[in-house]
């Protein structure tokens, strides 16, 4: 159960060990359950109509961490493997990925297991359209 990001988590972790030990007071603080929780998983249900007039139904996601510094940044990512997951893996790096920029913005990521692959056009408009209203 996402693997991914208890992986990139376990990853982080090691990385920062060293500095764990030399601070101690940022265990007691419980800084690395406040880093890598989420501060917001929204999960909802996107409805949109094929090229045949069908109404198809994806799931989309919207994963928030770190509003600490600023508002959260992050990109939209959608393929058909996308899950929480992934989501939560990729909004995660992208809090670091923020903070190398020097600007105070938190790390974000939205999604959907919408294939775009062989849809028309007006199927990637009318899916988008429905995401960013939901």
């Amino acid at each position: 159960h996402e693997a991914e990001f208890h992986q990139a988590v376990e990853e982080f972790f090691n990385t920062l060990e060293p500095v764990f030990e030399k601070h101690p007071e940022y265990i007691e603080e419980n800084i690395l359950a406040r880093i890598t929780e989420p501060e917001r998983v929204v999960s909802f249900r996107v409805p949109w109509v094929d090229r045949d007039g069908k109404i198809q139904v994806n799931r989309g996601y919207r994963v928030q961490f770190n509003s600490a510094v600023g508002p959260y940044k992050g990109g939209l990512r959608f393929h058909p493997t996308v899950n929480q997951g992934i989501l939560k893996f990729l909004g995660f790096e992208q809090i670091f990925k923020n903070v190398l920029t020097g600007l105070p913005i938190g790390g974000g990521k939205g999604g959907s297991d919408f294939d775009p692959k062989g849809k028309t056009d007006a199927e990637v408009m009318r899916f988008c359209q429905s995401f960013m209203t939901e």
